[in-house]
């Protein structure tokens, strides 16, 4: 005959049943953790990449308003040097300035280069101010310069460049979009530069067309 477990006893066998399963349960969910003594290893967290900023797209003028992100001309390592490469390089870098002064009406890169002596250099800077005064702007009349040549002589204290200029046509505007004066047509010219290089940098001292 088999005994008959009594009610407490049985109570007894659940709880020491559920004691032992809940012990199980819990060594399973710390088995991860270091034990006493162990340096716990780090736990390295994916850092966020940061998004680079959009590079803004280059718009050219045209009928509708002026240009907008022009990139701006940087200065070349090679036109800092008081040599023939030096005051070459300098030449077509002062071009490319004043083609984006054409392209903007902003002239502070261009006239930093520029001695306020060279009378052909401020009849360039007063027609671009009136080109963009009041809301005005242009379009057109980019500069490139596919031949540059300085008759360098180390001895002297300013130096000549012949370059050829070629400017794309330039159309006028006022604030309202109508036609403010007729155009220029585009010009392919011989042109003289004089350069001195002084404290540590070439400047513009005179500018002249070759007849």
């Amino acid at each position: 005959m088999t005994p008959r477990t009594s009610v407490s006893a049985r109570n007894r066998l659940f709880i020491i049943v559920g004691l032992a399963a809940a012990l199980t349960l819990t060594a399973c969910v710390n088995s991860t953790e270091p034990q006493t003594g162990q340096s716990a290893t780090p736990t390295v967290s994916a850092t966020a990449t940061a998004t680079p900023s959009p590079t803004l797209a280059y718009k050219p003028a045209d009928a509708n308003g002026k240009a907008e992100n022009v990139p701006i001309p940087v200065l070349p390592e090679a036109a800092k040097a008081n040599s023939k490469e030096g005051v070459e390089a300098f030449a077509r870098y002062w071009f490319q300035a004043l083609s984006y002064a054409y392209e903007t009406g902003d002239m502070a890169v261009w006239s930093a280069m520029t001695s306020a002596e060279c009378v052909f250099c401020n009849r360039i800077k007063q027609g671009l101010e009136s080109a963009y005064v009041k809301g005005r702007w242009v379009v057109g009349g980019k500069m490139t310069t596919p031949s540059v040549e300085a008759n360098f002589k180390s001895e002297a204290l300013s130096q000549q460049v012949t370059i050829q200029t070629i400017q794309s046509q330039i159309d006028y505007y006022d604030a309202d979009g109508s036609v403010g004066q007729p155009s220029t047509p585009p010009s392919n010219s011989a042109i003289v530069m004089i350069g001195a290089f002084e404290s540590g940098s070439w400047k513009v001292k005179d500018l002249g067309l070759i007849q």
